[in-house]
């Protein structure tokens, strides 16, 4: 018992869970007013809601806590072709909202498969260039192929459009692949032309509404009440906060002022109603995520375990820059959520799936830290590089 306890990595079990909780809560404080007067529901309806989806999220989450991670290796193929299926749904039977044709729905519930991607994606690289890693100088041999699948993704996501999803999984895919140690000149020709293909597409894609997310964000006061609208109302929030907020059920900016308050500007609210507090223990908690994940990185001796660990950390490290951006008006609105915070059950389920990974491969770290450090006090008659070795093998098959 003593054992498997110190294999758990408590930090990456509680924070994601506290942010989780925390989330469901502050979703109910900045949609209660809304869901009776627009949406004609009960003040609990988007609360209950993610409570739910949190319900299933933790199952996840428990699930791949214990799902050996190496198991994906052979599962890749399976990931991949799930991938290709759930976009290809969407272009087929998907449904419109917030001019995006991003999400399936199933029920009462509306799915998102480009968030599923995000970690689909991760496991495919990771799984891949773990693979090509003897010879992953060779560009064409080692690198170019998987980026064809890579490519291919990315061009139906940002079909529908979605460009702050895209740009989520452009810059994942180039963490992950610059981190299996490719060339620093590969990898900068490769964001070249990412970032020219996606400019081109961009071009080819400018609409009056797409304009004014750029506009609003850098000159918001421009057109207070149009483009701008939204970015000033999160300013007003954020600065009637100050540093305890005024309390939480107590804001005003939610009351129909600020839209997608619940979503993708729920930290404006958690900054006007709890103040820098309320920002900190969010901020913290992400941070403690993020940080122990590429810890656990450094730490995992399998190739496959330290690429998947990054991928994560930078998953939801990339996500939170985003999200802030977009509420302090350094990048523009793309509608990307808060990692655990914001409503939306595809985003918490795939976040608490990925953190439930993150802790599989901390698991499998402590344990081999923790027999060595046994080998280490015991007294044995073999000796002690054998031992190591021994488990090296046993934690690498």
């Amino acid at each position: 018992m003593k054992q498997k306890t110190k294999t758990f990595d408590f930090l990456l079990m509680i924070s994601p869970l506290l942010l989780s909780g925390f989330g469901v809560v502050m979703i109910y404080s900045a949609s209660m007013v809304t869901s009776v007067l627009i949406r004609d529901e009960p003040a609990y309806s988007l609360a209950l809601k993610q409570g739910m989806w949190l319900a299933i999220g933790l199952v996840v989450f428990l699930f791949a806590s214990y799902f050996r991670y190496t198991m994906y290796l052979k599962l890749t193929k399976w990931i991949v072709l799930l991938m290709f299926v759930g976009l290809l749904s969407v272009e087929l039977f998907g449904v419109t909202i917030n001019y995006s044709k991003s999400w399936l729905s199933i029920g009462p519930f509306s799915v998102q498969p480009a968030e599923f991607v995000k970690i689909g994606l991760i496991i495919y690289l990771a799984a891949i260039y773990t693979k090509k890693m003897a010879y992953i100088e060779d560009f064409f041999k080692a690198v170019l192929p998987p980026l064809v699948i890579t490519s291919a993704l990315l061009a139906l996501i940002i079909k529908q459009p979605d460009v702050g999803t895209a740009a989520i999984v452009f810059a994942i895919a180039c963490t992950v692949i610059f981190s299996s140690g490719i060339k620093f000149k590969h990898l900068s020709l490769l964001i070249f032309i990412g970032l020219i293909v996606l400019i081109a597409v961009g071009f080819n894609m400018v609409t009056d509404e797409k304009i004014s997310r750029f506009t609003g964000a850098y000159h918001p006061f421009e057109d207070p009440d149009e483009s701008g609208y939204q970015l000033i109302q999160s300013y007003i929030a954020i600065g009637t906060g100050g540093i305890s907020g005024v309390g939480i059920g107590q804001g005003i900016q939610k009351l129909g002022y600020l839209t997608q308050a619940e979503s993708d500007f729920i930290m404006a609210v958690i900054s006007e109603e709890l103040g820098l507090f309320g920002v900190l223990f969010v901020l913290v908690n992400l941070s403690i995520i993020v940080l122990r994940g590429l810890f656990i990185a450094k730490k995992c001796e399998n190739p496959f375990g330290s690429l998947l660990a990054i991928g994560v950390s930078s998953m939801i490290g990339i996500q939170t820059v985003i999200n802030l951006g977009a509420i302090s008006g350094l990048l523009p609105i793309t509608g990307v959520p808060l990692p655990f915070v914001s409503a939306g059950g595809s985003s918490l389920i795939v976040l608490l799936f990925s953190v439930g990974i993150l802790n599989n491969i901390a698991r499998h770290v402590n344990y081999q830290r923790f027999n060595e450090e046994t080998a280490e006090t015991e007294d044995t008659k073999e000796p002690k590089t054998r031992t190591t070795g021994r488990l090296r093998r046993n934690y690498s098959s």
